[in-house]
C-alpha cells in the first residue's frame, strides 16, 4: 500500500494522492531493550493518539496539512533472521523512505538510529535529543545495543554529533565525549536550572546555528522530564521541558539543511495517551517547521 489507511492516516489528515511532501514512517523496532519495553507499539500509538491533536501550527500561521500532502507509509515489516538482519532491512526500509518525500521516523528503540544512518542517501549530522549518551562501545555484549546507538551512528558515517539533554552515562562515554572532537554534548544540569541555566541554553541554540550540511534530528522522548513521558522505556527525572525541546527544533529548521528526523522510545501509556499524546506533538512541530521552509 501506498497509503497508510490500514494503520490510521498521522493527524487523521487523508491522503488526497500525488508525490508526498512528508511521510510518517514507522519502524516497530525492539530487540535490545534493558530496561522497560513496550517500543514496537509505539509508533501505532503515537499515530493514534495525532488524531488527537490540535491541527493549527504556530510557526506555519495556519492548519496543516497547509496545502502539503502528508502520507502515513506502511511500516517496517519486521523481518529478519537475526539483528544484523533486521538492520539491514530497517536500513533498506529508510532509503526507500527518503525517495518518497521528506521523512520522519517513529520508534521503536533508538537502535534505529544507526540503521538510518546507513539508509541516508548522504552522511549527516546528528542532532541528538536524549537522557542518555548512547556512546557505549557495547552493552551486555551487544555493539548495536539502544545504549550504543549514537557510537554506532558515527561508525555508520554520521560526520558529527551534537548532543542535548544528557543525565544518564558511564565514565566510557564521558571519556569519548571529552577526546572525540565530533562530539558536543550540553549536560542537561548545564542548560537547566538551578544547576546551569538560561546562558547555557542559548550557546546550545547558537551552536545549532553553525551546522552545515545535511542534517538529522534524532528524539529520544526520555530526553524530555520523566514527567512528561513516564511510559517510555527509561524515564529520568531532571529532562528538558516540552518547550525547549519545541525551540531546538525550530531554531534547527530555521538555520540548517534538516533531511530527516525520528522520534523513538516511544511506549504506549495505559490508562493515560500522554506518552504517546507527547511524541505525536513533537512530531507535528518537525512536520510543521518542514512544510514552512517549503513555502
Amino acid at each position: 500500500m501506498e497509503d497508510g489507511f490500514a494503520h490510521g492516516n498521522f493527524l487523521g489528515l487523508p491522503d488526497p494522492g500525488g508525490p508526498a511532501d512528508v511521510v510518517i514512517a514507522s519502524i516497530p523496532y525492539e530487540l535490545t531493550t534493558s530496561y522497560g519495553t513496550g517500543t514496537a507499539g509505539g509508533p501505532q500509538a503515537c499515530i493514534e493518539a495525532s488524531g488527537q491533536v490540535e491541527l493549527y501550527d504556530e510557526v506555519l500561521g495556519e492548519e496543516l496539512p497547509s496545502g502539503k500532502v502528508i502520507r502515513t507509509l506502511e511500516p517496517w515489516d519486521g523481518e529478519g533472521n537475526s539483528l544484523s538482519e533486521q538492520l539491514q532491512g530497517i536500513s533498506n526500509y529508510v532509503s526507500d523512505c527518503f525517495s518518497k518525500g521528506f521523512p520522519v521516523f517513529l520508534g521503536g528503540e533508538h537502535g534505529i538510529l544507526p540503521a538510518i544512518v546507513r539508509g541516508a542517501p548522504q552522511p549527516m549530522t546528528i542532532i541528538q535529543i536524549d537522557a542518555h549518551a548512547d556512546l557505549r562501545s557495547e552493552l551486555n555484549g551487544e555493539p548495536y545495543s539502544h545504549a550504543c546507538a549514537a557510537a554506532r551512528a558515527l561508525d555508520e558515517g554520521a560526520t558529527a554529533l551534537y548532543q542535548v539533554g544528557i543525565r544518564a552515562y558511564c565514565k566510557e562515554e564521558l571519556d569519548r565525549i571529552e577526546s572525540d572532537e565530533r562530539i558536543q554534548t550540553w549536560f542537561a544540569r548545564d542548560v537547566l536550572e538551578p544547576c546551569g541555566g538560561q546562558g547555557n541554553w542559548e550557546q546550545w541554540l547558537n551552536a545549532l546555528t553553525g551546522v552545515e550540511g545535511p542534517v538529522h534530528l534524532s528524539i529520544d522522548i526520555d530526553g524530555l522530564d520523566g514527567q512528561l513521558v513516564p511510559a517510555t522505556g527509561t524515564p529520568v527525572p531532571g529532562g528538558l521541558s516540552f518547550w525547549h525541546v519545541a525551540q531546538t527544533i525550530e531554531t534547527l529548521f530555521e538555520n540548517c539543511e534538516v533531511v530527516s528526523a525520528d522520534v523513538n522510545e516511544i511506549v504506549e501509556q495505559k490508562g493515560s495517551p500522554l506518552t504517546q499524546f507527547t511524541a505525536a506533538m513533537l512530531v507535528k512541530i518537525i512536520v510543521g517547521c518542514h512544510i514552512n521552509n517549503l513555502r
